[in-house]
């Protein structure tokens, strides 16, 4: 007596695993463009200190008066 097709399960783990590496890759790309910030920084525009010392320029002397023709 047959009582029906028999089914093999064949494991089927294939959809678990692509759904663990798809959230691992997730947390990847948030960890390397900074969404994710171990380090206490708060997620967003860090305070950076930027010092720009110019270097002096002195004016270019005032040009001579002109001569006076007659």
């Amino acid at each position: 007596m047959a009582d029906g097709p028999t089914v093999v399960n064949t494991g089927g783990g294939g959809t678990a695993v692509a759904i663990v590496l798809a959230v691992v890759a997730l947390v990847v790309v948030l960890l390397f463009t900074g969404v994710i910030d171990f380090n206490g920084g708060g997620g967003g525009a860090k305070n950076v200190d930027v010092d720009v010392n110019l270097p002096k320029v002195d004016a270019p002397p005032a040009p001579a008066a002109p001569a006076q023709g007659g």
